[in-house]
């Protein structure tokens, strides 16, 4: 069979060009076990799957968020943002699913940002929350929010953003995460959640419930099974000083980075904390000149990909 047949067997399942602006992405996520799941989950509870996509994002608050205590500030500016929380849930971010969540641009990522993010995404759970804007906005949801969270690059954040308001700790510890597109949002809902959880959290979304109470109780669990840390890059590279120089036996007066790189030869056991804080500060992160698989769309793109859309689209 030539490749490319009309008769040519499908791959998977139809993704509307109102769920992401990228070809690619519609052709790779139309085969996606993740996005197949939620796709088939709510086209038993609605026949607006589309629609359902369009006007909901969602926000991961990381294990950094957590440990640094910034879920409340978090929910406080959704709300300041008009944005209604009608879905939470806990998740745990493992190895498997860190690479399932960013399997399309973790190959830009270095060796250095995959050793640390073991480090710290597993040490605790994590909050997701599934909004949904009380003013619609022009473009879909998650696009909205995505802009409104701010970029990763710490020193490009403004006032205003989420991240900003957070903290501008480093590349990797960012604090939150947001879905890029409508089609990300219900892929990455499959990678965290299973049928049921999944389900719970659609038909409260469907529903149209104000969870904020419900995200602030599990806000209080979190905080209950984890310490506060504090995440600021001084105070760890003395800490990891005084570590190494009980380790070896004596003090390194030497860069942050050859300090923990010289940890790790040695096999000295680090907080893990404290090498990440260190480490995504003074190690690469992406490998220059390669570009993830696939990205998100910014709000200027998805206006004029709705424009150029067929009206039997729109």
């Amino acid at each position: 069979m030539n490749p490319g047949h009309p008769t040519e067997p499908a791959h998977g399942i139809p993704v509307s060009p109102l769920l992401t602006c990228h070809p690619a992405k519609q052709r790779l996520y139309g085969a996606d076990t993740y996005f197949q799941e939620s796709h088939d989950q709510l086209v038993a509870l609605t026949d607006d799957v589309t629609g359902f996509a369009h006007r909901h994002a969602a926000l991961l608050l990381k294990p950094d968020a957590v440990v640094a205590r910034r879920l409340e500030a978090a929910v406080d500016w959704l709300t300041e943002q008009r944005f209604r929380i009608v879905g939470a849930a806990v998740t745990r971010l493992t190895r498997t699913m860190i690479r399932s969540l960013w399997y399309f641009q973790w190959n830009l990522a270095t060796p250095y940002r995959r050793r640390l993010a073991a480090l710290f995404l597993e040490d605790a759970d994590a909050l997701v929350l599934l909004v949904r804007p009380e003013d619609e906005p022009d473009v879909p949801a998650s696009v909205e929010l995505t802009r409104l969270k701010g970029p990763t690059d710490p020193d490009a954040r403004r006032p205003g953003q989420l991240r900003h308001l957070l903290g501008r700790y480093s590349y990797l510890l960012n604090l939150v995460h947001t879905p890029d597109e409508p089609a990300d949002v219900l892929r990455e809902l499959a990678v965290h959640f299973d049928d049921a959880e999944r389900e719970e959290l659609f038909r409260s979304a469907l529903a149209g419930d104000d969870r904020t109470a419900y995200a602030l109780e599990l806000t209080a669990r979190l905080y209950a099974a984890t310490k506060p840390r504090d995440l600021d890059f001084d105070p760890a590279v003395e800490r990891l000083r005084d570590t190494v120089a009980r380790h070896l036996g004596a003090a390194l007066d030497t860069t942050p980075r050859a300090l923990l790189e010289t940890a790790w030869e040695r096999g000295t056991d680090l907080d893990p904390w404290d090498a990440v804080i260190v480490g995504s500060a003074v190690l690469p992160m992406r490998v220059p000149g390669r570009a993830p698989v696939l990205d998100g769309a910014d709000a200027g793109t998805w206006r004029r990909h709705l424009d150029a859309l067929p009206a039997r689209h729109t």
